[in-house]
């Protein structure tokens, strides 16, 4: 099958002929039909993550299922499917007490005995983050994938596998917004905008969307955004401290930068919560003025959206169907597997929403 390779840190992706191996007794093969270039990839492709390397990048996707291990009982052949890089073992202590998403259970991947799921004439391949989706088909845990109906188009469908999951999850689950509640939200791509429709749907008062792209506001404005503040030419703490006459109770930085997260943390009024959704490169810190926890103010993080994507998922389809979740305005191109790097390149303009690599079927 062709898939995109990250051979070297820093470099171009590159179209491969990669081997795909069988079913294993839980595992399900799904033949892609598209994935959603997210900027978690562009972390890893730049080496702000570290990952053994080389790998098939890609996390963020949705398929048909070709075939199915002898013990899987969630899914079957034809089934149109949401993967999701949160595999979960389904019995260790996360797993039990309804933390799905905290799930680092081995039993999910195959063992180093094992023959690799993925493989290279050049040599070892490594799977990405449970799925590797820039690929023709991905070889995964039954636990890393849900069925999803039928009638729901893919491509939107890719979506809800990592931004839209992240985004709205941290609001509803990771920092339960109630209606009328105030909501910041830091950054305005995928994931923010999914922040944004996610505190819509919840019944937030007042959402404030910040980013330093001035364009950015008519994105913010259509997924429910009350507010938008240019965070390039004032002060965003002081500005919306000064607009909500004491700060917002819930605040999400979906950057993954230091300085906005000490900005979430220092815009809230008392009481309120910071949550922490993009990821801060390895290595960096934030500081925070101590004293201000008397306020008692909380800051966190939010892995996945703190999802139980089985359930989540399927309901974010209906919710799209519906007409309440937007997916639609968040696709700013829908392009070939070759065509990945120039998804990169557009992505660190910050004029787009999102990316979709379509796999033809």
């Amino acid at each position: 099958m062709k898939a995109a390779v990250l051979r070297q840190v820093g470099t171009p992706l590159s179209i491969e002929d990669v081997q795909i191996n069988k079913p294993g007794p839980h595992e399900v093969l799904i033949r892609t039909a598209a994935a959603g270039v997210c900027h978690s990839d562009l972390h890893f492709l730049e080496g702000s993550y570290p990952h053994p390397l080389p790998a098939v990048l890609g996390h963020e996707s949705a398929g048909v299922v070709e075939a199915v291990g002898s013990e899987v009982r969630t899914v079957k052949p034809g089934d149109h499917v949401i993967t999701c890089l949160s595999a979960f073992c389904g019995h260790c202590e996360h797993c039990l007490t309804g933390h799905m998403s905290l799930c680092v259970s081995p039993d999910t991947k195959r063992g180093p005995d094992d023959e690799p799921r993925l493989s290279s004439a050049k040599g070892p391949m490594m799977q990405y983050l449970n799925l590797s989706s820039f690929a023709e088909q991905m070889l995964v845990h039954e636990h890393a994938c849900v069925a999803i109906r039928p009638d729901m188009p893919l491509d939107r469908a890719a979506l809800i596998g990592c931004s839209v999951m992240t985004g709205v999850g941290a609001v509803v689950h990771t920092s339960n917004v109630r209606p009328g509640d105030t909501v910041a939200v830091i950054g305005c791509g995928g994931v923010g905008l999914s922040a944004i429709n996610g505190a819509a749907i919840a019944g937030a008062g007042r959402i404030i969307a910040v980013d330093i792209v001035p364009g950015k506001e008519n994105f913010a404005r259509a997924f429910g955004a009350t507010d938008f503040v240019n965070s390039a030419e004032v002060d965003p703490v002081k500005t919306i401290i000064e607009m909500t006459k004491g700060g917002v109770q819930h605040s999400f930085e979906a950057l993954g930068l230091s300085q906005t997260a000490e900005q979430a943390f220092n815009m809230l009024r008392r009481g309120g919560t910071a949550n922490i959704i993009g990821m801060i490169p390895v290595g960096q810190k934030i500081s925070l003025m101590g004293a201000a926890f008397l306020g008692e103010k909380r800051i966190q993080g939010s892995l996945m959206g703190s999802n139980r994507f089985p359930v989540d998922m399927p309901r974010l389809c209906d919710m799209y169907m519906s007409g309440k979740l937007k997916l639609d305005e968040m696709i700013s191109r829908r392009l070939k597997l070759e065509q990945v790097n120039e998804a990169f390149e557009e992505m660190k303009t910050g004029s787009i929403a999102r990316s979709v690599i379509v796999f033809d079927a």
